[in-house]
């Protein structure tokens, strides 16, 4: 039977009220399920503490916990679902002028079963509403980042890959935890069994989604047919289930409005309705949105309809295709394409045009309108806040009042996956490019147009290619493992090792006679190169000072190249600390922030990859690539407009001369004016005697590394000293 409109409201919010209420039995009872943000808060505490096994006890049964609340939730949804009915029953008989008892007694009915069909399963306490931190926590995942360090403590390292593998599969573009899993896999103890995604279930429709795109590209119309309608069924049945947790699950109360409002007993309930209807409305979005990314995918039903019409047409499934346009026209009533194609079906290939739409996708449009109205109401007449979370509702279901929010609403969802990238970003570096290029022979081979970004350049005929053989030789006769990261061979990835040789370890062993030492002196002169012509091109106005000079090689490591899914060096900005899911880049230590300018000059090209590449602040979008040669000059500003990385080295050894310039005098290379005085006659470097005639004092040794302490504080596991 059909319920009244007007009274839906009333009855959900009665029985939301009595949910709120709680649970008849003692918390005492050791067999009910305790609250999972209560065991979680224990686990992370007791991590902090360096207890390792009472932490991985207690984050696992924070997570079986909620699973199980969970379940619990829907049984009791399931056992209680006729529950009142024949109080229901009562509303369209004779009767029916009792109709606020009869609804009342049906919401009590209701509560009644639910609340003992919980209680007898979970703690009171563990029936209230858990903080936004802790939702965050746990759909953000990083409830596995402590796991994947706890384990890796205690030596558990399946458990730790796995741990890690499901953090990454939420957080692409976490470096650390990318660098973790590749450390992982070169364990001999780690199989590849062990990297698996705890999560699976929660996206088992996605995993769907991309098996049946990969059918779709291979021509393979039965098999993406099948996908199609499985995933179709699967993100229905994901829907159904936050819907049934919108229900059963405890609710806050509606906040007081204000002290004009008066808000009796139906207000109240109105509100409360609300709040459930839009809770259920928002199941959609949460669907919607892939682990790892930041918003969610528009029309995701809509455009699974279309996908399984294409893949029906392929296999000649007629009737199957035309059942699928009429439900893809439930959402898109007017939609052309459609329109077009069901006539085409009816005249020319013989379809029976009289098939009905898919009755499960009947009643989502169905309840998902009706809902929409309740909402729309309570809108315009309750000063309710509501986000409609489809493209497809249609514009008659808006009261005429809000219609010019809702377009504006619904264009902003149309424009926000592009918007990001279309947001031009400002350089307040101070550099200008396009300045003069004043030694001969140096071309500008790709400008900030080619680079398609800001303060960027590529410079060729910087070096000979004799002085390019020099340089390598020089690398390859004295460069040592690790040197600039702290004596680590592999600091980025464990594919590669990376060899270095900085200047004033070129100059030592120099005067020991193991280096010539006009090799060590050209050394010096391409930073000097680099230096005059970069701040000639970006017009910098006031003085640019080498901040480091570091000759460097990565060499890809033999047999050890096959499924690489990393990179030779990660996307990272010079100067701060670069966030890709928030797109902010925070100046603070371990960031070198005195750093202005950057530049890579390339030394060979007999490699495999190692090409240069700048990203938009995600960290995935790349802007422009830059192949190395020998003699080729990149030069960029360092802060946040320029993200960049190194794709991986696969085959031989890539060589260059990396260098960072400052335009504070204070964060100067001290090693390289070291250098500098021992070859001065004098024994003073030109800096020094700029000292003297300005009357500064002398900056103190390696300033370059005294950065400030103060950071932002971050509450969350970081890299540092549990990085493996």
């Amino acid at each position: 039977m059909a319920l009244r409109p007007d009274f839906v409201a009333v009855y959900v919010a009665s029985q939301v009220i009595f949910l709120c209420a709680g649970s008849a039995n003692s918390d005492g009872v050791s067999s009910l399920l305790q609250p999972y943000d209560f065991l979680y808060y224990s686990g992370v505490r007791s991590y902090f503490n360096g207890h390792w096994a009472k932490a991985a006890e207690m984050i696992e049964k924070s997570i079986v916990t909620k699973e199980a609340l969970f379940k619990v939730r829907r049984q009791c949804y399931e056992d209680c679902g006729a529950t009142g009915e024949d109080s229901l029953q009562k509303l369209d008989t004779e009767e029916g002028s009792l109709w606020d008892l009869f609804a009342l007694d049906w919401v009590q009915k209701k509560a009644e079963c639910l609340r003992f069909c919980v209680g007898r399963s979970v703690s009171h306490v563990g029936q209230l509403p858990v903080s936004m931190d802790i939702d965050y926590e746990f759909g953000s995942r990083n409830v596995y980042n402590f796991l994947q360090v706890t384990y890796y403590k205690m030596e558990k390292l399946k458990k730790a890959a796995a741990a890690a593998q499901t953090y990454f599969v939420a957080n692409p573009t976490h470096l650390e935890m990318r660098n973790n899993i590749e450390k992982y896999r070169r364990m001999e103890e780690v199989t590849d069994d062990a990297f698996y995604d705890r999560e699976m279930d929660s996206e088992k429709h996605w995993f769907l989604y991309d098996s049946a795109v990969q059918h779709e590209e291979a021509s393979e119309w039965a098999q993406a047919v099948t996908a199609w309608r499985m995933c179709l069924n699967e993100t229905l049945r994901h829907i159904d289930e936050c819907r049934v947790q919108c229900v059963v699950a405890a609710q806050h109360l509606p906040e007081d409005r204000g002290a004009d409002s008066v808000d009796g007993v139906f207000e109240k309930a109105a509100v409360l309705s609300l709040s459930l209807l839009s809770c259920q409305q928002s199941c959609i979005t949460q669907v919607s949105m892939r682990p790892g990314r930041i918003s969610s995918q528009n029309d995701l039903l809509p455009t699974q309809l279309e996908h399984l019409h294409i893949a029906q047409f392929k296999v000649g499934d007629v009737r199957g295709a035309v059942q699928t346009l009429r439900s893809l026209l439930l959402f898109y009533p007017s939609d052309k394409d459609s329109i077009d194609n069901l006539q085409l079906y009816h005249e020319t290939l013989g379809g029976d045009n009289e098939s009905q739409p898919a009755q499960e996708i009947v009643h989502y449009v169905k309840r998902s309108l009706q809902e929409k109205e309740l909402l729309y109401f309570g809108m315009e007449n309750l000063n309710y806040t509501f986000t409609d979370p489809d493209l497809w509702t249609p514009e008659d279901i808006v009261p005429e009042s809000l219609r010019e929010t809702w377009k504006a609403e619904k264009e902003k969802m149309i424009a926000r996956p592009n918007e990001e990238e279309q947001q031009e970003e400002v350089d307040d570096s101070g550099f200008f490019a396009g300045g003069p290029v004043r030694q001969v022979g140096v071309t500008i081979t790709m400008d900030e147009l080619l680079l398609n970004g800001t303060n960027r350049v590529v410079l060729d005929g910087v070096m000979t290619e004799k002085e390019c053989d020099r340089m390598v030789q020089l690398a390859a006769a004295v460069a040592s493992a690790g040197d600039g990261y702290r004596g680590r061979r592999s600091p980025h990835t464990p594919h590669e090792t990376l060899d270095g040789l900085t200047l004033l370890r070129a100059v030592k062993l120099a005067q020991d006679g193991l280096v010539n030492q006009t090799d060590a002196k050209l050394l010096h002169e391409l930073g000097e190169r680099a230096r005059l012509l970069l701040h000639s091109y970006f017009r910098s106005p006031s003085g640019l000072f080498v901040a480091f000079t570091h000759l460097v090689c990565r060499s890809a490591i033999a047999g050890d190249q096959d499924g690489r899914m990393d990179l030779s060096h990660p996307v990272h900005v010079d100067n701060c600390l670069l966030e890709p899911d928030t797109r902010q880049c925070w100046k603070e230590p371990p960031a070198f922030i005195h750093r202005d300018l950057s530049a890579v000059l390339y030394l060979n090209d007999d490699f495999d990859g190692g090409e240069l590449f700048f990203t938009n602040r995600d960290a995935k979008t790349v802007t422009a690539q830059v192949k190395p040669t020998c003699g080729r000059l990149v030069g960029f500003s360092s802060g946040p407009i320029n993200p960049h990385g190194v794709t991986a080295v696969t085959k031989g050894r890539r060589c260059a001369l990396a260098l960072w310039f400052t335009k504070e005098k204070l964060y100067r290379d001290m090693e390289r004016e070291e250098v500098e005085n021992e070859w001065a006659p004098d024994g003073q470097s030109a800096a020094q005697k700029d000292d003297k005639e300005g009357g500064g004092a002398p900056a103190p040794r390696n300033v370059r590394n005294q950065a400030p302490a103060k950071g932002r504080a971050k509450e969350l596991v970081t890299a540092g000293k549990d990085e493996l």
